[in-house]
């Protein structure tokens, strides 16, 4: 892959990442204004924009151990953010326009997956 078509899917993933964390922001403000709302809502705009802000760091890694590390990191925020995410789907708290979100959170999950294993081959 050419330098310039790694920067493009760089620059790709991080506009996905931070369309995905505002996408959360707006559905963690139409939530409920109950205690265990807040509380899933405060957790998931943790977990949610938390990938976007580490892939950045990645970006400046020291190493290759340091980037496979950052998007570790990565990974497991969307993990988390997948759970919250179907917490708040059984509550039934989503809007109705929100439900492909869980569907969104999957596809970087598995960029991510296959870019840590890609990485840690190349060592």
């Amino acid at each position: 892959m050419e330098k310039d078509q790694m920067k493009t899917k760089t620059q790709e993933l991080e506009e996905r990442l931070i369309e995905f964390a505002s996408r959360i922001i707006d559905l963690v403000e139409a939530l409920p204004k109950t205690a265990s709302a807040k509380h899933l809502g405060s957790q998931l705009l943790r977990s949610a924009t938390s990938p976007a802000l580490n892939y950045g760091e990645a970006q400046s890694a020291e190493s290759r151990e340091d980037f496979v590390h950052k998007m570790k990191i990565c990974l497991k925020e969307l993990r988390e953010t997948l759970i919250c995410l179907k917490l708040i789907a059984k509550r039934t708290w989503f809007p109705s326009s929100q439900t492909p979100i869980l569907i969104e959170n999957n596809e970087p999950v598995s960029i991510f997956v296959a870019s840590t294993k890609t990485s840690s081959k190349l060592k």
